[in-house]
């Protein structure tokens, strides 16, 4: 054995420890303008978010860029859904709540959302999407509107 292959022969990878701090928030109701069928344009109704917010690093009191504050959190999500124009799909409203989560708190790595409709079809308790994305998720995102907006300038 070369002398470079016998010291990495006695390297031991430390441990896997866990993922960091998470912050979740179970079954937030908002209600918002959502919905592709004719009957669902004529007023708000309630969807149900699970919002599950993993920090980039260990939580700090020093600073809000240093934590995720569950209740502006809330309000803050609550706030943009009750003001936005009419989303047709789930799909569409997950993606802008990331946007929104990844813009305002700089303190958060990755999330997980989940939305739902609750009792929107007989025969079922709820039906919705989940989303799972980390902040490279959302640069790519940004990223690529930049470059449409840029082809599309010319």
């Amino acid at each position: 054995m070369k002398p470079f292959e016998e010291d990495m022969a006695s390297f031991v990878a430390p441990p896997r420890l866990g993922r960091g701090w998470r912050v979740f928030i179970d079954e937030l109701v908002v209600a918002t303008r959502i919905g592709l069928h004719g009957h669902e344009y004529g007023a708000p109704q309630p969807v149900v978010i699970d919002a599950s917010l993993l920090y980039r690093a260990e939580p700090s009191e020093e600073g809000a860029y240093a934590m995720i504050d569950y209740e502006r959190y809330c309000e803050r999500v609550s706030a943009f859904l009750a003001d936005k124009p009419h989303t047709r799909m789930l799909e569409t409203l997950a993606v802008e709540v990331a946007e929104l989560s990844f813009r305002e708190w700089p303190a958060l790595e990755a999330l997980t959302l989940a939305l739902h409709k609750p009792k929107i079809r007989d025969g079922t308790r709820r039906i919705g999407v989940e989303l799972d994305w980390t902040r490279a998720d959302y640069d790519a995102l940004r990223a690529r509107v930049s470059l449409q907006a840029v082809v599309a300038a010319r």
